[in-house]
């Protein structure tokens, strides 16, 4: 083998298309055009000059002649589509800072169609002139991208020729006369040089770069088993990217073998068979023959490129063939999978080739061209991919250039896990961490923008999603990076470096696993559909995915599909992914009307006939109910949203028909607590609150109001008992309240004032408290005199406090059915309101019948004490609410200032003294 000259001779060509045509240009300023132009023939000393294009990218061959001061035509030209920003470009040299610096040099575009063999004449742009370009590129501008070029050289710069002419051929290495198709992926290329005893071969196949690529002769006059004793080129590409090209014979159809006489066989390169009578393996190309001489190689756009030279007439005549240029030959082809070398077999071994693999008669000095435009290979680019890991950080360093993806390119770029410019690939919602060792003149950055180099500086937008200008650092002192793209990072993005631009590559963003996507997710009713959701503070993201096969997938807001908006995700005829929405008024297809809402990072996917749809939404719509339906669907985070799902064969952007109406739904809605991050089942009841509910009802409709009742009504009894009723009642009542409030907290997982119910419940609690603490606080009433004027004002307070704290207690519990009865949409919840009501009323006419007796029994008693609607008579005002045993030391004062009774006659009556 020659690898090593191999490399030489790749190297040197390499290096010699990176030499600018002059050391003496100076750049120029981008010419103004002008209103008019003349086209003269003889004005440029580059009249009739002709080249080839230095094929760059997207697989760009063809010829380049100048016409005339003002036009070139192009022939034979190859390219794969480009952008819909490629045009004609000018630049003073073929490096990197010259072609960046460049120029749009004609009007005429290069279209996204691809270019076979075609034939075209390209006029420059006004005021420009061939004096002031030195390279003529084709230029993706919106990638800084360089597809192919070609240098000019004045005539006298040239070395004279023989023949008196002008025209001036440059041959490239892609470039040759003949071209014949092998198969769909691979072709046969070659230019027939009698006169020096060579021909020079071309194999093109798009392939991968771990393949081989083998073309060869077989023995003369065989008919049959054509790769047995054939003459072979085995070429390919090494572990590090380096071409190869070698001579190999075929003697069996197997591996490359030593027999039991010591002896090879099978596929082996002829220094195998040459070596056949020595145990050394140490040296390979001693006394070895190897007549292919590799030329040039490349991997481009997917497609492997190897163009070796070999004789016509071999010196080797026992492994090698002679070709006969008058001659068809017969000759075989083979691609397959490549074995690196080993202990074993100190060479690349080709592997079986499987089916790709065939025969063709040729005649070498025959003209042929069957090739019909560039070879398309299906995956394009060969950049080492790395994958980022959550829990190992990816090591950003810098270092040279060698096979930059988007050429031209610095001389320095950014190294990932020390591979240059890799395919970086994140997942959403999966962090990502880096650390940044790559130098004080490289700050990294995750960008939108492909060149990189600050955007902003070339007024060019971009989105900067981690990184920048303070993102520097070095191997003693790394600086740590953290992202999170999330879903709406777009599919690609690219890290690059702040200062300078094409410094890095690109960044696949991919769908991770919902549940990394989404903070919050739960699985709907009968477990058939999962809802995601993420919230933010003016919008909301939903993604929904069916569990089971599907035509679409419908989620919708309400209890039922009747008065619900509905999010429909489906693959339309073209296969692209849509999310259309519905208002739904009734249970026909007729009755879903396309709504317009205002929907963002829409995306839709069936991957098994398994649907996924994804959106984001305001939370408000912010526009007028009254003009438009989905106006009213408003997502309020605090309040549980009512879900419901339906899924069917197929859907369609027109007219509904029956046929899209759902094969299965859900059987009852589920309510889903958004900030919560949970979800409930429909009940009747949920028991917790049911138990809130009744606790409030005994304290607000039975204790407290009869503690009120018993000091209003109960105190011409004997004893403190309507003391006693009073305290203890109140005591139970709040107690009861405060642990009903702790069960609803509980239940709720919050504390939320948005509600009208938590208002009047709030505020019935704090006016329930300010009684004790204003019982406390009453001030003393003097014996036998007419109580003082704070002593009135404390009871007018106190009385009406309390009854106003009842009567916000009833609206709370009024207030609070209704809120049950909207959260669960429960028809039962609304006797209930009623058989609160009806209790009011009930004890409504409780009090006004007690307020009679009570009125009557005072008019009748001799003490002439009024109605006044105070807490309690004058006997008991001194009682001490919150004491003990006051009843009786206010009985003891009573008996001891007892005044004394006789009776004497007055007129036949008796007078009371």
């Amino acid at each position: 083998m020659k690898l090593e000259n191999s490399s030489v001779y790749f190297l040197f060509f390499h290096l010699s298309r990176r030499l600018p045509p002059r050391a003496t240009l100076h750049r120029r300023k981008k010419p103004n055009p002008v209103s008019s132009q003349n086209c003269p023939q003889s004005n440029t000393s580059l009249l009739n000059f002709t080249t080839q294009f230095v094929m760059v990218q997207h697989q760009l061959r063809g010829s380049f002649s100048i016409i005339n001061d003002c036009s070139f035509r192009v022939s034979e030209f190859d390219m794969l589509p480009g952008s819909s920003h490629v045009h004609w470009w000018g630049a003073l040299g073929d490096n990197y800072e010259n072609l960046t610096s460049g120029f749009v040099i004609s009007d005429e575009q290069l279209n996204t169609t691809t270019y076979k063999n075609d034939t075209f004449t390209v006029n420059l742009m006004k005021n420009i002139t061939w004096d002031q370009i030195r390279v003529v590129s084709v230029w993706d501008t919106s990638m800084s991208s360089d597809f192919g070029h070609v240098l000019l050289q004045n005539s006298e710069e040239l070395p004279p020729d023989p023949s008196n002419s002008s025209l001036e051929i440059h041959q490239e290495p892609t470039m040759f006369e003949n071209c014949k198709v092998l198969s769909d992926t691979y072709r046969l290329r070659w230019t027939l040089r009698e006169d020096k005893n060579v021909i020079d071969i071309g194999l093109e196949g798009a392939i991968g770069i771990q393949n081989y690529m083998a073309f060869g002769w077989t023995e003369p006059n065989r008919e049959h088993d054509h790769m047995l004793n054939a003459d072979v080129a085995f070429t390919g590409f090494t572990e590090e990217g380096v071409p190869f090209s070698d001579d190999y014979y075929i003697t069996k159809y197997s591996e490359c073998i030593k027999n039991e006489n010591g002896q090879f066989e099978g596929v082996c390169p002829d220094f195998r068979y040459n070596h056949s009578d020595s145990n050394s393996d140490s040296d390979p190309n001693s006394d070895s023959v190897n007549n292919t001489n590799l030329v040039y190689g490349h991997r481009k756009d997917g497609v492997s490129f190897i163009r070796y030279q070999r004789p016509l007439k071999s010196v080797d005549k026992k492994y090698d063939w002679d070709i006969d240029v008058n001659t068809e030959r017969t000759c075989i082809w083979a691609l397959g999978l490549i074995k690196p070398p080993d202990s074993i077999r100190p060479f690349y071994l080709p592997q079986n080739h499987g089916k790709t693999f065939g025969h063709v008669h040729i005649n070498v000095s025959g003209r042929v061209n069957d090739c019909f435009g560039p070879l398309d290979a299906e995956e394009k680019e060969d950049q080492e991919l790395v994958i980022a890991n959550q829990k190992e950080p990816l090591i950003v360093t810098s270092g040279p250039s060698l096979h930059y993806p988007n050429p031209p390119n610095p001389s320095k770029v950014l190294y990932i896990n020390k591979k240059q410019t890799p395919v970086l690939r994140v997942e959403r919602g999966v962090l990502v961490k880096f650390s940044i060792q790559a130098g004080h003149d490289v700050a990294f950055y995750v960008t939108s923008d492909p060149l990189g180099g600050n955007a902003t500086v070339r007024n060019a937008s971009e989105t900067v999603y981690v990184g920048g200008p303070t993102a520097q650092g070095v191997q003693s002192d790394p600086q740590e990076l953290l992202w999170s793209p999330d879903r709406n990072t777009p599919d690609q993005v690219y890290y690059q470096s702040v200062f300078t631009q094409k410094m890095g590559w690109k960044v696949e963003v991919v769908d991770g696993g919902l549940n990394d996507m989404y903070k919050n997710s739960v699985l709907l009713d009968d477990q058939q559909v999962n809802f995601f959701w993420t919230l933010s503070e003016k919008s909301i993201s939903i993604a929904a995915r069916a569990e089971k096969k599907s035509g679409y997938l419908a989620v919708g807001f309400g209890s039922e599909m009747e008065n619900s908006f509905a999010y429909v995700g489906w693959i339309d005829l073209n296969g692209s992914g849509r999310v259309d929405t519905y208002w739904i008024d009734g249970m026909n297809a007729q009755s879903l009307h396309p709504t317009n809402e205002n929907l963002t990072y829409v995306r839709c996917k069936s991957e098994s006939g398994v649907i996924t749809l994804e959106f984001t939404r305001p939370l408000d719509p912010n526009c007028d109910p009254k003009t438009r339906p989905e106006c009213n669907n408003i997502i309020e985070p605090t309040t549980p949203v009512k879900l419901i799902w339906a899924m069917g064969a197929k859907w369609s952007a027109g007219h509904l028909t029956q046929s899209n109406m759902h094969s299965v739904k859900s059987s009852k809605p589920v309510r889903v607590s958004l900030i919560r991050g949970s979800a409930e089942a429909e009940e009747d009841l949920r028991p917790v609150l049911a138990v809130h509910g009744f606790m409030m009802f005994l304290a607000w409709g039975i204790l407290l109001p009869g503690g009120i009742l018993a000091a209003r009504y109960t105190k011409h009894l004997t004893g403190d008992i309507w003391f006693k009723i009073h305290v203890y009642s109140q005591y139970s009542g709040l107690a009861i309240t405060f642990l009903g409030l702790l069960f609803a907290i509980a239940e709720l997982r919050g504390f939320h004032l948005e509600s009208l119910h938590v208002k009047f419940g709030i505020l019935t609690i704090l006016t329930g408290c300010i009684q004790p603490v204003n019982a406390y606080f009453r001030p003393k009433k003097p014996v036998n005199e007419n109580p003082s004027s704070k002593r009135a004002i404390w009871e007018f307070v106190h009385s009406y406090t309390g009854r106003s704290a009842i009567v916000m207690g009833i609206a709370a519990l009024i207030s609070g059915m209704k809120q049950l009865g909207n959260r669960y949409d429960d028809k039962n919840t609304i006797g209930l309101t009623w058989a609160l009501i009806i209790w009011v009323g009930l004890c409504g006419l409780t009090v006004l019948y007690l307020e009679y007796v009570e009125q009557k029994r005072r008019r009748e008693s001799e003490s002439g004490l009024g109605g006044n609607w105070v807490l309690g008579n004058g006997e008991d005002e001194d009682a001490d609410l919150l004491g003990n045993g006051n009843g009786n030391h206010r009985e003891k004062e009573s008996e001891s200032e007892r005044m004394e009774i006789q009776l004497e006659p007055v007129s036949g009556r008796y007078t009371v003294i």
